[in-house]
């Protein structure tokens, strides 16, 4: 190739959206170049799901969708048709390697390793005949005439017909995702979303949170409230208590707007207005069978000590129902006896909505992914190219589109991937 005969379709990231999109481009008939600044591919996908990843769900494209809230849902919806969680799935056992189911509608590699993942998607672009450059940074790109100028980080410059960008986002930043993208959007004009952490542990001010580290809720349901009071999102999934807060998918999910705050008290430099997380620590019973509960315990020989008495009979830890009565105003070594009335329905709202005030998260650093990029309406949702930019595309994390836990962002970069490569392939 002449050094300035364009490339005919250039990949900007070779994360998972990357390597999918390169693969399949070079699958329909493209010659593809794919740059990846860093010294492997896939580097996130090898530290996702506790290095097991979460490659997908077992949910189906339109309830996935959904629980990207109302505009994701309608964003994503043509590529979620276009590649459905089980063709995701079906895909990987093509590529050798086989599924398997897990509760809450996940699903991992059988072998629990998500380095077979990575490994299978890069025999597939390189069997494709991806021709694939690491350590290959980009600092900058423009318009060049009929093509896109990459400037790279060495010093070199190249020239590419169709240019696709999925360099990722800010998240665990450790593994090259440094929101580089940001800024090339940036100097296009483009629409950004300021991008924040999400799924990401919460920090709460509470000591009494901090004493309660360890403590893992299986069976929970969390509601966000805001600093008005305004209910912002729920979710019925795992919380964990940590030394700085609170942790596990039931907190993380619903991280974005305290993110968003956060962010916001630190351009206005004042500190951030407190969000609380309300735990339903006993979601199934109803309000009237712990009263009723309550009432037999009073009643039971022996006068029994509350705390250790419901910690029996609910299996919560006895830390935990100390920490219910305390919230009610009541003593742990208050006997069921002498419960009154009042006292009664106090406890029954602490252990139906324990308000945990949290002020933060723990960043980027302890973020799975990033809330925010590029804007969506800068995005033709059925190909993901770009509006108004010749031959240029954008999908994964580098867009403002993300889901809760459960492989929802890897089934978001995957089928974004296939939509954009299909586009730029001409299929």
């Amino acid at each position: 190739m002449a050094p300035d005969a364009p490339h005919e379709l250039v990949v900007v990231g070779a994360g998972a959206a990357g390597l999918w999109a390169a693969a399949r481009a070079a699958e329909l008939g493209r010659r593809v170049l794919l740059l990846e600044k860093t010294p492997r591919t896939g580097t996130k996908v090898l530290a996702s799901g506790g290095t097991r990843c979460n490659l997908t769900t077992t949910l189906g494209p339109d309830e996935a969708a959904r629980l990207f809230g109302p505009r994701g849902e309608r964003f994503l919806r043509p590529a979620f048709r276009a590649l459905p969680p089980r063709a995701v799935r079906a895909r990987f056992e093509q590529l050798g390697v086989p599924t398997v189911e897990a509760p809450l509608e996940k699903v991992f590699p059988a072998s629990q390793r998500a380095r077979d993942v990575r490994d299978a998607l890069e025999r597939w672009a390189l069997g494709a005949g991806v021709e694939l450059r690491l350590a290959a940074g980009v600092r900058g790109l423009e318009r060049a005439g009929e093509a896109w100028r990459l400037a790279l980080a060495d010093g070199e410059s190249l020239l590419a017909r169709r240019l696709l960008l999925c360099p990722g986002g800010k998240s665990y930043a450790r593994t090259g995702t440094t929101g580089d993208g940001y800024a090339w959007l940036a100097t296009l004009g483009l629409p950004l979303v300021e991008p924040v952490p999400a799924l990401v542990p919460l920090v709460s001010p509470a000591p009494w949170v901090h004493a309660l580290a360890g403590i893992a809720l299986q069976d929970v349901t969390v509601r966000l409230r805001g600093p008005e009071r305004e209910e912002l999102g729920a979710r019925a999934r795992p919380v964990v208590f940590t030394h700085q807060g609170l942790s596990g998918p039931g907190a993380m999910d619903l991280a974005e707007p305290v993110a968003r705050e956060e962010a916001l008290a630190r351009r206005e430099r004042r500190a951030p207005r407190a969000h609380a997380l309300l735990l339903d620590l006993l979601p199934g019973w109803t309000r009237e069978a712990l009263r009723a509960e309550l009432l037999a315990l009073a009643a039971a020989p022996g006068a029994p000590q509350l705390a250790g008495a419901l910690a029996s009979r609910t299996e919560l830890a006895r830390r935990l129902v100390e920490r219910a009565l305390a919230h009610a105003g009541l003593a742990p070594e208050l006997r069921a006896n002498a419960l009154a009335r009042p006292a009664r329905h106090a406890l029954v709202e602490a252990l139906k909505a324990l308000a945990v005030p949290v002020t933060g998260t723990r960043g980027f650093e302890l973020a799975e992914v990033t809330a925010g990029g590029l804007a969506l309406e800068a995005l033709d949702a059925r190909t993901l190219r770009v509006n108004g930019l010749p031959e240029l595309w954008a999908f994964g994390e580098l867009i403002d589109v993300q889901g809760p836990i459960g492989g929802l962002n890897f089934q978001a970069a995957f089928a974004t991937a296939e939509l954009a490569a299909r586009s730029a392939a001409g299929a």
